[in-house]
């Protein structure tokens, strides 16, 4: 045996690492020019703000950043959620901590909430963001699925788990808008949910990343600490919001976020990420402040995943029934009918896609788990809508001809150019 720790054994293969697999047998046509529509990674242009600052303050590289980030990035991003989720207030000394994009802190952020005598388990989403799960099996708790179903829009009904689930739980991991399904949770949602942690000693983590691609500018999505906030709690106790760049200024690359909320939950995890966080950059910080004062780009970033969103759903929402998530960059697709043999569905038509036009989507079930026999994405696809509006668009109509020609033809493709 490996001289690791046992518990990566645990760790299942990451969904991409899957993906690699299923398709590795497979030629895609040549003649098509590939579109991958399988990684949440926005293709859109760095704002200029961004870009400019980052060129300004390259000195900086030449010291250490602080763990916690510093004042000026806290004091922007404490700004930031103040004036967009319209809090009464956010102490950048004690309430916000910088973090190299969200997916390390939302790893670590269940070794410093598990351990505790008879809190054993972590509640999560299904399907999730898999980062959730990770977490848990690496933090030695056991990963509770709720099923997050169309009939009930795609939101998990935590209040309806027993109560001995409830006290058992440590933390709970919220994804709103959700990935992969879009689903947003709304204000009564949010409530019902701190309700329940105060009832039963556990912690939100509430995955906010997709909060700023929404479709209707009048109507953007809460936040956890905007419904804390709404219920009186300014101190926004067991709660915690994580918030990134990544998708809202299409920085993946930056790896720059923040997590804002519950003081007496921030500073003890502050004393783990001294030993084991990952530190931002001062320039990408810098850069990072004057993006968060800049709204421009984001409005017009919204815009352009409307036309996507517009143009793909034109075409595959008569064919498949998919509907215009809530938010989020994602559509969680049902998979046609057909022979998956000991496949899923889902994996049975990404390979189909990709085999023959040359599409690259996720199967759903690399984002979810079967319980009790049932696996809530084994079903779907996920197509993110990071390519251009005109490749989606070329996407949608090569899924449109695949679909209408008959399984025994030959493919046959459409749209300019392949």
């Amino acid at each position: 045996m490996a001289p690791v720790h046992p518990r990566l054994g645990h760790l299942p293969p990451y969904p991409f690492e899957r993906l690699r697999a299923l398709l590795a047998d497979v030629e895609p046509p040549r003649d098509l020019t590939p579109i991958a529509m399988a990684l949440g990674e926005p293709t859109h242009p760095a704002p200029a703000v961004f870009l400019d600052t980052l060129a300004r303050e390259t000195a900086a590289f030449g010291r250490y950043p602080t763990t916690q980030g510093s004042e000026p990035f806290r004091a922007a991003a404490a700004q930031w959620m103040r004036h967009r989720f319209d809090l009464p207030g956010l102490d950048p000394a004690s309430q916000v901590i910088a973090c190299a994009g969200t997916r390390e802190a939302l790893f670590s952020i269940a070794q410093a909430l598990t351990g505790r005598k008879g809190k054993d388990l972590v509640l999560l989403p299904n399907p999730f963001y898999p980062i959730y799960e990770g977490a848990a099996l690496w933090a030695g708790a056991t990963p509770w699925y709720v099923p997050a179903l169309p009939e009930r829009g795609f939101l998990p009904r935590y209040a309806d788990l027993p109560a001995e689930v409830l006290d058992r739980a440590c933390l709970l991991y919220l994804c709103t808008p959700a990935n992969p399904t879009g689903a947003v949770a709304d204000r009564a949602y949010l409530e019902e949910l701190i309700t329940l942690a105060d009832r039963h000693d556990f912690v939100l983590v509430s995955d906010e990343c997709y909060s700023e691609i929404y479709p209707d500018e009048g109507r953007p999505p809460w936040s956890l600490l905007q419904a804390a906030a709404a219920m009186g709690r300014g101190d926004y106790a067991r709660c915690l919001a994580f918030h990134s760049l990544s998708k809202r200024s299409n920085l993946p690359g930056a790896r720059c976020g923040f997590i804002a909320g519950h003081a007496e939950v921030l500073g003890p995890y502050l004393r783990l990420r001294t030993y084991a966080g990952s530190s931002v950059p001062l320039p990408i910080q810098h850069a990072a402040a004057a993006t968060l004062a800049d709204e421009t780009h984001v409005v017009a970033n919204r815009a352009a995943y409307r036309d996507k969103f517009a143009a793909v759903l034109k075409v595959l929402g008569p064919l498949l029934g998919v509907k215009a998530p809530d938010a989020g960059m994602y559509l969680w697709i049902p998979a046609p009918d057909g022979d998956a043999g000991e496949r899923t569905p889902g994996e049975a038509f990404a390979r189909r896609l990709y085999a023959e036009c040359a599409l690259t989507v996720l199967p759903g079930a690399y984002l979810s788990r079967a319980v009790d026999g049932e696996d809530p994405g084994a079903g779907y696809v996920r197509m993110a809508l990071v390519e251009s509006a005109a490749r989606c668009a070329q996407a949608a109509g090569r899924i449109r001809d695949l679909l209408a020609a008959p399984r025994e033809t030959k493919r046959k493709t459409g749209g300019a150019g392949g």
